[in-house]
């Protein structure tokens, strides 16, 4: 895209978002990825938008939106949701969820069970799925089951750092120590790499939860969405549980955040404990 220059140079730190442009920009993260940026969000929007003009080099938000809008806009967008995007996650964050995982994963395994797969929607930096793969690892029988375990996120930022499996030391205060010294060696400069045995049965991809159906073969045993859904309307939200429905095991299990509930939301799960539902029907 070529932009023409303004007449009159506007330093990008001395604009600020109108109601106009926050609107469109919006209404634009809504359709693309289901966000819903409230009024509050108006100043993360414009930190995060002023970052976007400066990497392009786009000198106004109007400039921007024209090039947010036409060729090229698509993956602009995933430039933009990468940046407005929060990401907050850690190791065996709500832990209880992997213990409950540990539990039945364990019940699955006495009876034979061979084949099991998991899905960690909304992986972000990919501590959850390396999490729950230390929780499956310490189990009697795994190593003789197929394992495979996907995480998916709409941000590729994030995506890339969870392929990479490297974390500052700082950031692994959550992993018990034995687990530490098995899954993760030091790289030095105070960073930690998860070991290529670890990962090797994790597969990261981005998914945009706003698209329908999910491009998804296979079935799953359980599926973590934990912390996402209270970004999206009730809309999304029942779509959302719609397709961990479709794609869980008659006997699959869906865990959500603590934060959240489904109810409210028209659903075919029974209530197991708070946040873990199992699919029924």
């Amino acid at each position: 895209m070529t932009v023409a220059a303004p007449q009159q140079k506007v330093s990008l730190e001395q604009q600020r978002i109108g109601d106009a442009e926050f609107h469109r920009i919006r209404d634009l993260m809504y359709a693309s990825v289901g966000i819903v940026l409230q009024e509050n969000k108006r100043a993360l929007v414009e930190a995060r938008v002023n970052k976007r003009l400066r990497a392009l080099g786009v000198p106004t938000y109007a400039a921007y939106l024209q090039h947010l809008e036409g060729e090229g806009g698509a993956e602009e967008m995933i430039q933009l949701t990468d940046a407005i995007s929060t990401n907050v996650t850690h190791f065996f964050r709500e832990n209880d969820h992997f213990l409950f995982t540990a539990k039945t994963v364990g019940e699955w395994l006495a009876r034979g069970r061979t084949r099991l797969r998991f899905w960690s929607a909304a992986c972000s930096s990919g501590e959850e799925p390396y999490s729950l793969a230390m929780t499956l690892a310490q189990l009697d029988g795994i190593a003789k089951a197929d394992v495979r375990i996907l995480g998916t996120d709409i941000s590729t930022r994030v995506l890339k750092s969870a392929a990479e499996g490297r974390y500052a030391a700082d950031r692994l205060a959550g992993v018990p120590a034995d687990a530490r010294r098995r899954w993760f060696r030091d790289v030095g400069d105070g960073t930690c790499e998860v070991s290529p045995e670890l990962r090797r049965g994790i597969m990261f991809r981005r998914m945009n939860l706003n698209k329908t159906p999910y491009p998804i073969k296979g079935v799953f045993d359980i599926i973590y969405c934990r912390n996402v859904m209270i970004y999206f309307d009730a809309t999304l939200r029942r779509r959302i549980v719609e397709e961990a429905h479709r794609l869980l095991q008659p006997d699959g299990y869906l865990i959500i955040g603590h934060a959240e509930t489904l109810i409210g939301v028209d659903n075919r799960f029974r209530f197991v404990q708070p946040s873990v539902y199992r699919k029924v029907g």
